[in-house]
């Protein structure tokens, strides 16, 4: 739900918070990087250069920004504007060192490889479990009232229809996209990210209020 200041507001700044964003290791993070903004000239720029947040090493290299520390920036820097916020309420940084190391082609062909006979020992057992041959055995009798052990004809379309299958459902052949929507392991992965994402805010929301808890105790 937007948030919204006092009645005797200026202007308004619009804010549409982001899921997640990476800083390096000791890196200050400003307002204008968790959020998009909009307000009037000059004080949208004055307000994206607000400091939110300075890595330190304890920190480890996950932090939480929530909405209201944003706001109480915000309002620190431009007391009368009123304040709407849009989108996710927490923002989750994550401390990453730029990476300029090149691709290790050995570790990208040996993840090829084993994923490659990995899948096609899959297919194997499956047909394997299924008894695909005998199947095939029995529909080439059906389809032509005579018996073969090695009805190729059949099985080699079978085959390249499994290929085919793989491409059309994982929308890719090579890098090339077959269209614009998402394949099912792209959702996948959405998911995957989304739920991690989910989780690790959860946990850093949870023991930054131990630690509030833990100081209002002292």
């Amino acid at each position: 739900m937007p948030h919204k200041s006092r009645h005797s507001q200026a202007c308004t700044v619009y804010l549409r918070m982001k899921k997640r964003i990476s800083c390096p290791p000791g890196g200050t993070v400003r307002l204008g990087a968790v959020a998009r903004l909009l307000a009037d000239e000059p004080l949208a720029q004055k307000l994206k250069q607000i400091p939110l947040y300075t890595h330190r090493p304890e920190d480890g290299n996950r932090v939480v920004i929530d909405v209201l520390q944003i706001v109480k920036a915000l309002r620190e820097t431009a007391p009368d504007a009123a304040v709407e916020t849009y989108g996710d309420p927490q923002v989750l940084i994550m401390v990453e060192a730029s990476s300029t190391h090149k691709p290790r082609v050995a570790v990208l062909v040996a993840a090829w490889l084993l994923l490659f006979f990995g899948a096609g020992l899959a297919i194997m057992n499956f047909h394997t479990d299924v008894s695909m041959k005998e199947v095939h055995q029995r529909l080439a009798f059906l389809l032509t009232g005579k018996e073969s052990l090695h009805p190729l004809w059949f099985q080699i379309p079978y085959s390249v229809g499994v290929g085919l299958g793989m491409v059309l459902f994982f929308n890719h052949l090579f890098r090339k996209r077959l269209n614009e929507e998402p394949n099912p392991l792209e959702l996948e992965m959405y998911n995957y990210q989304e739920n991690i994402n989910a989780y690790v805010i959860a946990d850093e929301m949870r023991k930054k209020a131990n630690r509030v808890e833990g100081r209002d105790d002292e």
